[in-house]
């Protein structure tokens, strides 16, 4: 499955004023760390829709999933729990700021991660 370059720069651009982000390539696309802890993502389905994959955090799963667009992150045939995942097309660069916050949250009340994705 091919990373979508377009979409994958659109959250780098989004990050841009954060410190301590790092990516790797895995569950089919591009996800961005905080000092070791997952974010997000950027990734082409095999529907061909680009979507963006959010770790908001079990806290705030309800308050992400208020927008109409959000919808849960089902991973084979589990649901991730405080993982929501929205359409790129659907996904403006307010709501992408507003999730990138909820992300940042969490990240930021876990604990560093040395190698796991810190640069």
């Amino acid at each position: 499955m091919p990373v979508d370059q377009k979409l994958t720069d659109r959250m780098r651009r989004a990050l841009v004023a954060h410190t301590g982000i790092s990516e790797m390539f895995m569950m089919g696309g591009v996800c961005f760390f905080q000092n070791g802890n997952m974010l997000c993502g950027a990734r082409r389905d095999k529907d061909g829709q680009s979507r963006f994959m959010f770790r908001i955090g079990k806290s705030a799963e309800a308050q992400a999933l208020k927008n109409p667009f959000a919808e849960p992150v089902i991973h084979g045939a589990r649901r991730l729990g405080g993982f929501v995942r929205v359409d790129a097309d659907a996904c403006d660069a307010d709501d992408l700021q507003r999730l990138l916050l909820l992300c940042i949250e969490n990240a930021s009340a876990l604990p560093p991660k040395p190698g796991k994705g810190v640069s």
